[in-house]
């Protein structure tokens, strides 16, 4: 058993214990109760975490609406501008994908076509033009990988700091709590229920700031990851018709 588990534990018995005595006390662990008694530190504490909330709510907003706008613009690119290189319409497929700015694979397919049309006038095949163009395709790839993934670690962050924040908090309730005993005359609940609250009240804050901050943040990775893998293929698949292309002008 760790030592974060202990306290915890602990905390959590004298948490039941004392809503269990009832009385004057239990009207303190209402959560109106335990703002207005949060000392200094507990309540900066608090401030912290809120503060961590709010950004990290902004974040999970901000991705969200970015990688749907990406799926939705994705699904409607990729069927029109395969037909469009199916007709050997270079033109048009660069126009359908500046239309959709929003879209990952647009960004890819352009960025490979525009460097592919720049080097349409050579008379033969070229090693170099195919590389130059597979480089302008891993830029494009890299640039938008970086857009997809910030934000990301700023979420990592909250989910793996909030809840030692709130063991900050935790702490410094746990020494209130001692020090109300040291100082009453006699030892009962009431010298240690302010303690206990904020202790118990900064704990769970910091907990319910983390869990979200955590679970969206794999949530996104996996998306950004998915994200990328459509990107490599959508290169690959636009490399393959760069050499089909130059295969045809020699024959012809």
């Amino acid at each position: 058993m760790t030592i974060l588990t202990l306290v915890g534990t602990k905390i959590f018995s004298l948490a039941l214990f004392l809503f269990a005595e009832g009385g004057d006390t239990a009207g303190q662990f209402s959560i109106t109760e335990m703002v207005k008694h949060l000392g200094g530190v507990a309540l900066g504490v608090v401030v912290i975490l809120l503060i961590m909330s709010v950004y990290s709510v902004a974040i999970i907003v901000e991705r969200f609406l970015t990688y749907r706008a990406a799926k939705q613009q994705s699904r409607q690119f990729a069927p029109r501008v395969a037909q469009a290189l199916k007709n050997d319409q270079l033109e048009q497929a660069i126009s359908i994908s500046d239309k959709h700015k929003k879209s990952h694979l647009a960004m890819v397919v352009a960025s490979g076509l525009q460097e592919f049309r720049a080097h349409e006038g050579s008379s033969d095949i070229s090693g170099d033009e195919i590389e130059a163009s597979k480089r302008a395709l891993q830029r494009a790839i890299a640039i938008k990988t970086a857009e997809f993934k910030r934000g990301l670690s700023g979420l990592a962050t909250v989910g793996s700091t909030a809840p030692f924040v709130g063991l900050f908090g935790t702490v410094f309730g746990i020494i209130n709590a001692f020090q109300g005993m040291k100082d009453a005359e006699s030892a009962g609940i009431a010298a240690v229920a302010g303690g206990i609250s904020e202790a118990l009240f900064t704990t769970a804050l910091g907990i319910g700031v983390a869990i979200p901050a955590v679970w969206l943040f794999n949530y996104f990775t996996s998306k950004v990851q998915g994200f990328i893998v459509e990107m490599d293929n959508s290169a690959s698949e636009l490399v393959d018709y760069f050499i089909k292309q130059r295969t045809k002008q020699l024959k012809n």
